[in-house]
This record gives C-alpha cells, structure tokens and sequence, in this order.
C-alpha cells in the first residue's frame, strides 16, 4: 500500500470561502476578476498554480463550473495530467473530449457504470477506474501510486471532497493562497466542508499544521504552506 505525495492548492478568502456563492453561477475564477480590489492581484494564484504538480486531481463538478463541458475550438495539448472524480456525472461528452485532447494523461474515477466515459475506451491517454459501490480513496490512492505510477499529485476540489481525503489522512500539506476578501455565507463552500464535528472522540478528525512558509504577495495576497500532522493525539 502506498500514496502519491500530496499537497491541496486551493485560492480562498480570508474568511476560508473557496466560491463566491452557493450556486454554480458563483465562482471566484468568474467574479474575483471583477472586483476592485481582489483583481488586481489575482494573477498571481495562477502564476503558482503554473508551478504545481504535472498530475492534478480535481472533481467533475468543479470542472462543470468551470466550463469544461463547453465546446471549445483547436485545443493544444499540455503536460498535466488531470485525475477527475465524476460520479453523477457533472462531464458531459464535450467535457471528456476536452479532456482527452487537453491532457497528457487522463483518469476518470466514477462509481457511475452509465457515464458516458465509458464510451472512450480506445484512447491512448485516457483511464476510466471504476468503484461499483462507494469509491474507496484510500484504495484509489494506491492504484494512482503502485498501478498508474503517480509519485506525486496536487489536489484542487470542492470542499466536500477535501473533507474526505482529509479525513482519511491523504492530504500530506496545503498550498492557500488567500485572497483579501471577506465572503460570508454559512451554506457558501469553504476549503474544508463535510460533516461537522460533534463528539470528543470527533476531535481525531482535527489535523494540526506545521507552517512551512508564509510569504506576503503583492495586491495584499498571502501565499501559506502548511505540512499536515496525520496522526492526532488528544490529550
């Protein structure tokens, strides 16, 4: 059993909010760009997004929102490789079109067997890893490592899903960088959503950082690197 190495980048506000609303129409790639005062120093997310792993996982409905599934014209392939977790499915075939074309490798994780990845099965870079039941993360992350020979991987999902792989200890450190913004908004994602704590024994759950770097931005922009501590201990 084994893992790639993993680091979450995500771009949130200061108040932890990874979206600017609750609906798919919000979106901080669409609407950071149109706020003085968040604009101005918004490039500087993507210049270090530019520098992260050549494996990136994301989720499909992430990639919905974004405007994946929009036909686009002459598309360029690259050198990241794109891991998706797409169960309902949010990827239409326009979407995993875009994604053959765009990817040097692409792997498709779904529980799904009526998604429609399954009719691309003769493309060269694409992999569909199918769980019949629940997908089992744990499991996933060792075929990524052992199986597809993936040594290291950056994680840019939604909330939800980051709670998982971070409860189930596959997050190793975090990349924020965060944006001088205030959303507000209790049913508005942020970087860690899921279940709420409720118990004594839920504290286990909390995973304790080690700072690694603090470096200040321009435009009032923080970039944070944290080492995650897997193993809590209660005292």
């Amino acid at each position: 059993m084994g893992k790639p190495i993993t680091t979450l980048f995500m771009l949130m506000s200061v108040d932890g909010k990874i979206s600017t609303g609750n609906i798919d129409e919000r979106d901080v790639d669409k609407d950071f760009p149109k706020i003085i005062g968040i604009k101005d120093g918004l490039k500087q997310y993507y210049e270090i997004e530019k520098t992260t792993d050549l494996f990136s996982m994301n989720s499909g409905k992430v990639m919905a929102k974004i405007g994946s599934n929009i036909k686009k014209e002459n598309v360029s392939k690259i050198s990241v490789s794109f891991i998706i977790i797409d169960n309902k499915p949010h990827l239409n075939h326009i979407g995993i079109e875009y994604f053959i074309k765009l990817s040097k490798g692409f792997y498709l994780v779904t529980n799904n067997r009526n998604h429609p990845a399954f009719e691309y099965k003769n493309e060269e870079n694409f992999h569909i890893i199918y769980y019949e039941n629940k997908i089992d993360f744990v499991d996933l992350f060792d075929k990524l490592k052992n199986k597809y020979g993936i040594k290291s991987m950056t994680i840019q999902t939604g909330g939800t899903l980051n709670s998982i792989l971070l409860r189930e200890k596959l997050i190793d450190k975090i990349s924020i960088v965060i944006a001088p913004a205030l959303i507000g908004g209790k049913e508005t994602s942020t970087l860690i959503d899921g279940e709420s704590l409720q118990t004594f024994d839920d504290l286990k759950k909390i995973k304790a950082l080690k700072l690694i770097e603090n470096k200040t931005l321009m435009d009032s922009y923080i970039n944070l690197k944290y080492e995650i501590m897997n193993e809590t201990k209660i005292e």
